[in-house]
């Protein structure tokens, strides 16, 4: 069993940054494809990034492309997604998942084993 734990959003201005957090205990990041996905109120839950096990690749929603970086610590077992250049359509929670090591497309939701809770992005124009 994977607990994970998100942390570090909160209310920003346009333009800002914030770096989300998500620490994992129960089970290491070893072996596991990692990645964040957010939901805006009223809309679907939605890819925003992931980093592939094999080799270690990362892959961007195009939404987030050039201003979002994503990240992991493998000896602290916590992911990290740097957000830059902050908009108002970026305000959703925020979630990070874990799935075991796979072939499969990073963007599905459903193939992820392991959820947070969610933290809050609110992003003011």
């Amino acid at each position: 069993q994977v607990h994970l734990v998100e942390s570090g959003g909160g209310l920003v201005q346009a333009g800002g940054s914030l770096r989300l957090s998500c620490a994992a205990s129960g089970r290491t990041f070893s072996n596991s494809d990692v990645g964040w996905f957010r939901q805006a109120p009223g809309k679907e839950r939605e890819f925003v990034a992931a980093i592939r096990w094999i080799g270690g690749i990362t892959y961007y929603a195009d939404s987030v492309k050039g201003r979002f970086t994503i990240s992991r610590d493998n000896a602290k077992n916590t992911l990290y997604v740097q957000m830059s250049s902050l908009k108002p359509e970026d305000t959703a929670v925020y979630y990070c998942a874990v799935r075991p090591a796979s072939v499969l497309r990073l963007e599905v939701a459903g193939s992820y084993n392991y959820w947070g809770q969610g933290t809050q992005v609110t992003v003011s124009s």
